[in-house]
């Protein structure tokens, strides 16, 4: 039996080649070296995208004119 460290990527299901072990290796290896640039970021809410009940003014009617 061989141990974790000798097989770190492990095939579940089928039978994955030496050459698909391969490229699988080099896309996991570039999508971890791979650090975006500053302005492709995109800026982060800093408001939580929801409204507090208790701050509602109560029901409100299909046909008002108010949204939640």
């Amino acid at each position: 039996m061989t141990s974790p460290v000798d097989q770190p990527i492990r095939v579940e299901k089928g039978q994955a080649s030496e050459e698909e072990l391969a490229a699988l290796t080099a896309v996991l290896l570039a999508r971890a070296a791979h650090r975006p640039s500053a302005e492709s970021r995109r800026p982060r809410h800093t408001a939580a995208p929801w409204r507090r009940l208790e701050r509602q003014g109560g029901f409100h009617a299909a046909t008002s004119w108010r949204r939640p």
